[in-house]
């Protein structure tokens, strides 16, 4: 997984705020943990696909969290350009 997604100023939290920064075309690299609600992670999926943006998946929204660098789980993060 990516170091950079631990750097607050070039990372995005969360399914929200992932399909606005998606929307706003800032994000390089999105990332959805295998373990989470599906129609969430459907939706970031379909839209990096639309804005040809890299999505990988993750093993666990735990292991997401962790490489944030926050203590709660994570169903989606993305990396900012």
């Amino acid at each position: 997984m990516h170091e950079g997604l631990a750097d607050v100023d070039r990372r995005v939290v969360g399914t929200k705020q992932l399909l606005r920064a998606l929307d706003e075309g800032r994000v390089a690299q999105a990332y959805v943990a295998a373990d989470a609600d599906l129609l969430l992670t459907k939706r970031v999926v379909d839209r990096c696909y639309d804005m040809n943006v890299p999505c990988t998946q993750v093993e666990s929204m735990e292991k997401l969290g962790r490489a944030c660098g926050i203590d709660v789980k994570a169903a989606a993060a993305g990396l900012l350009k």
